[in-house]
């Protein structure tokens, strides 16, 4: 009796603290949304996720009378400092400030806050949040409401939270940020109802639009180069490319600074957001702060190590930046650095979903690709050059290490381009002597040999390639001025592929 009697008001305060916690968040999102966006007296401009996910939340707040399916619960998975955060306030500050939402139907909270304080969950907020602030439960919900949960990995029920909200009310609209591993954490019944969304770092087009007041790419530039890319033996596409990298070359005039020189600032420490304003040293500190940050807090919460794993994660890493162009295998990591090849592979998958890396797999049957190695890449080269810079080892002035750059440049627009328009279907590498960087997989499982010809002339490697893999034709990335097609090799300027 007496338990229970204790029990009560302990059940009261928790609840009383909740409460209280829900109207501090509401109450100071607005200056808080208001202090992330202005920076230097200018206004964040959008990036082109923002549009993707202010089209969701028109289409539910028009949801009803439009007779639409409304995509109402969105993950964005990504890398800690890519922008998510930066990408909900301005939803939120849309919202608040153009749609004239009221600001208690506008919920902000990071799941890290609410853990390491609290020791609560997000379902304990979001309910506190309708019931309690709304007064109502959310099935009886007649105005919408809008829940955006930051960091939402360090809650391991987030989908299922996200998963009752979504069936109790078509008047909630919810936005989850995360790490990557966001993505592998949705349970099947969450994952159908989900719109996900992965947030990548900065492409060169993003990086001069938010660098420059009143600066875009021509309409469908990046559409252009994809295109001719997958369908370059379309004469009328590379004709149209062409003309697009016209429009583009005069409006590059209008920077005063030389394309060229932001390009290798963009590849070397401009690939983040947060770095935009930043100096070269002051970026590259920066960057290592964020995978220090990686890896002291989305690591260790998507899998558990022991603490002497955490210098064998950064020695891995260190590895990867330092290595020359090439494959590498769990074996000769494992010799390298003293330890199984079963806890390398662990350290590899994690590094993988936090996104910090990803990896490139030789062409070949399962055979091949289980004795070859992989190749890993960094998810921008910034992140690389951070590294490098931190160890005494980037010298922005040796072509060889800045080949390295470009090449890993050109795989994570790949790799960005496969996770958000489905091309290519598959990125390869030839894994025989001379082949070429890239072998990527069209819809129809044609393969483009792609070579990265920073500083290189030969053509021989892309004219094996074309053969060998019976390809219509090949591409070759270069430092060459305008596009260019030369038989079956077609030539794309770096500067021109960057703004895919």
């Amino acid at each position: 009796m007496y338990k229970n009697k204790m029990a009560e008001p302990n059940e009261t305060d928790s609840k009383e603290i909740l409460l209280k916690y829900t109207l501090a968040k509401l109450a100071e999102a607005p200056q808080l949304v208001k202090n992330h966006l202005e920076e230097g007296g200018r206004i964040l401009k959008h990036r082109r996720a923002y549009l993707r996910i202010k089209k969701h939340v028109d289409d539910f707040l028009m949801g009803e009378r439009l007779g639409n399916i409304t995509k109402r619960l969105v993950v964005l998975p990504g890398l800690r400092g890519v922008g998510k955060t930066t990408l909900v306030f301005q939803i939120y500050d849309y919202l608040k400030n153009e749609k004239k939402i009221e600001q208690d139907r506008l919920l902000y909270f990071s799941a890290d806050e609410l853990k390491a304080y609290l020791g609560k969950k997000i379902l304990d907020v979001a309910d506190t949040f309708i019931q309690e602030v709304h007064k109502i439960s959310p099935v009886h919900l007649d105005k919408e409401v809008f829940i955006f949960v930051d960091e939402a990995h360090f809650d391991h029920n987030w989908s299922e939270t996200a998963k009752v909200f979504f069936d109790k009310s078509k008047k909630i609209f919810m936005i989850f940020t995360g790490s990557s591993a966001l993505s592998l954490e949705l349970n099947v019944d969450a994952a159908r109802r989900t719109t996900k969304e992965i947030i990548f770092p900065m492409n060169f087009s993003e990086y001069l639009t938010l660098k420059y007041e009143n600066w875009f790419p021509p309409k469908d530039m990046a559409e252009s180069i994809r295109n001719l890319i997958f369908k370059g033996d379309n004469e009328t596409i590379f004709e149209l490319a062409s003309s697009k990298e016209n429009e583009l070359t005069k409006k590059i005039l209008k920077i005063e600074r030389p394309i060229e020189k932001e390009w290798e600032d963009f590849v070397c420490y401009k690939g983040f957001p947060f770095t935009l304003n930043m100096s070269q040293i002051e970026a590259h500190e920066k960057i290592f702060s964020m995978i220090d940050r990686v890896i002291e807090k989305d690591i260790f919460s998507i899998q558990s190590f022991n603490t002497d794993t955490r210098n064998m994660i950064s020695r891995i890493l260190t590895f990867l930046a330092l290595q020359s162009p090439g494959g590498t295998s769990d074996s000769k990591l494992s010799e390298r650095l003293g330890i199984s090849p079963t806890l390398v592979r662990s350290i590899l998958d994690v590094l993988e979903k936090t996104h910090l890396i990803f990896n490139v797999k030789p062409h070949g049957g399962a055979g091949k690709i289980v004795r070859k190695s992989w190749k890993y890449y960094f998810l921008s080269p910034s992140i690389n050059t951070a590294i490098r810079f931190k160890l005494g080892a980037f010298d922005r002035n040796n072509k060889e290490m800045f080949g390295v750059l470009v090449e890993n440049m050109v795989a994570s627009y790949f790799i960005r381009m496969k996770e958000t328009v489905n091309q290519p279907t598959g990125i390869f590498y030839d894994s025989n002597d001379g082949g070429v960087d890239f072998l990527i997989q069209d819809s129809k499982e044609n393969i483009i040999p792609v070579e990265v010809g920073y500083g290189k002339k030969d053509k021989g490697q892309i004219k094996r390639a074309i053969k060998k893999f019976s390809s219509k034709y090949g591409i070759v990335i270069c430092d060459c001025q305008k596009i260019k097609k030369e038989e079956n090799v077609i030539y794309i300027p770096i500067t021109t592929f960057s703004f895919i």
